[in-house]
């Protein structure tokens, strides 16, 4: 059976979604409880309700009912045929797959456009007495009927205002365990893909977090340096520890490298100070002073935090030129958000937002559409100082530049926003 047959055939499948049965009374010879979840287990083509579990008032033990014990499931209860319910009091075995508990609220990787999603709900479908797991609801449709809104989600839906109401198939989802095979503790869903790197590094830090030791070494592992290393800056501290020290010393350093050396300090003091000056000992010495000056507070200065890794664009270019080049320009650079219009003699004579690129004349030059009052920092201003800029003018990066105004590198916001040490206090 394919997942295209188990479409619900009207007369003999019943369409069941978990939202809606979930909390819903259970009912023998009287009441005995509330549904609180369903087990289920990996099978071909689809997985399989095994059994529900039934919660029940205080100082009474939860039940394990097997799903042939169930006469009707519905939003409108259960039915079980159980003599006795007390002969049911059991916990589910270890390492049962719960479908609320490991399933609902879970990220999910869509394979179609690659965004994060969310399982707001999961679609069985009962049949000849099985009940299979059929689909995950990740729409806003979904969302409604989660929250006990369906009626407004039909309605928008009826009458054509955008409401998506589409589903992932089960064949699409698999676990995410340290063997790619089989569940393992907590599931972690995903939709295969083939790769991770068109994941933002938030979402994919998230993720990250999210698995076992031994799955986040696994998929850390296949991702390319560039994306490893902006997810490892937005992963917690702690899990931070644990990648770096499961990883090879060689590839931390190639992680490192793609950092600003604000990044690098921030990764380089959540680590043991040994640990953190063995691999300062394998940087490049200019990066390694830059670092160690920020991890030991030598200097208060922000020149340790500037990059020049940047866009900068002659002032006679045309935006049309600018734009046709940007994609190319752009990668592997640590600020993407700001034009740097220079002259060449490297002088910085104005910035431009990206924003303003992309809806300026093509013909315009970047001399015309620039800001020409640049606030920039000089190499001694404090880290104070930059912090002051920042919250002041809403920037998010600030350009660094000398006496005779040549542009020395630039400041992301980052790199002195969102820094874990106290150097401003």
């Amino acid at each position: 059976m394919t997942d295209a047959e188990m479409k619900v055939q009207t007369g003999t499948d019943q369409e069941i979604f978990l939202s809606e049965v979930i909390g819903r009374r259970v009912t023998g010879r009287k009441k005995i409880g509330k549904l609180s979840d369903l087990v289920i287990q990996e099978t071909e083509p689809l997985p399989q309700v095994t059994h529900i579990v039934v919660s029940r008032p205080f100082g009474h033990h939860q039940l394990l009912i097997p799903i042939d014990r169930v006469s009707a499931i519905g939003s409108q209860g259960v039915q079980v045929a159980v003599e006795s319910p007390d002969a049911f009091e059991q916990d589910p075995a270890a390492g049962a797959v719960l479908l609320k508990d490991y399933v609902l609220d879970k990220k999910v990787i869509d394979v179609d456009d690659k965004e994060v999603e969310m399982v707001y709900d999961v679609r069985l479908v009962r049949r000849n007495g099985v009940v299979y797991v059929t689909d995950v609801d990740t729409s806003r449709f979904g969302l409604l009927r989660r929250i006990g809104l369906k009626w407004l989600a039909t309605y928008i839906y009826a009458h054509g205002e955008g409401m998506d109401e589409e589903m992932i198939s089960w064949r699409f989802i698999q676990p995410l365990p340290s063997t790619i095979t089989g569940f393992r503790g907590n599931v972690k869903l995903k939709v295969l893909k083939e790769t991770l790197e068109k994941i933002h590094p938030m979402d994919l830090a998230d993720i990250l977090e999210e698995l076992d030791p031994d799955q986040r070494v696994m998929i850390f592992s296949e991702l390319e340096t560039e994306t490893a290393s902006d997810a490892l800056e937005e992963i917690e501290p702690n899990v931070q520890r644990e990648l770096v020290s499961s990883l090879s010393r060689d590839r931390v350093v190639q992680l490192i490298d793609e950092m600003t050396p604000g990044q690098a300090a921030d990764l380089l003091s959540v680590l043991p100070h040994t640990e953190a000056n063995e691999l300062l000992e394998l940087l490049d010495t200019v990066n390694a002073r830059k670092i160690r000056a920020i991890l030991e507070k030598q200097e208060e200065t922000i020149l340790n935090y500037a990059t020049m890794n940047c866009l900068m664009v002659p002032p006679d270019k045309t935006a049309e030129q600018v734009r046709v080049e940007y994609q190319t320009a752009a990668r592997g650079m640590d600020v993407v958000m700001y034009l740097y219009i220079v002259d060449s003699d490297q002088h910085l004579i104005g910035v431009l937002d990206i924003k303003e690129l992309l809806v300026a004349g093509d013909e315009a030059l970047m001399r015309e559409i620039m800001i020409p009052e640049v606030i920039a920092l000089t190499p001694e201003s404090t880290l104070k100082e930059a912090y002051t800029l920042f919250e002041r003018y809403n920037l998010r990066a600030l350009p660094m530049v000398d006496g005779e105004d040549r542009l020395l590198g630039v400041i992301p916001f980052r790199d002195i926003m969102n820094l874990k040490h106290n150097f401003l206090e």
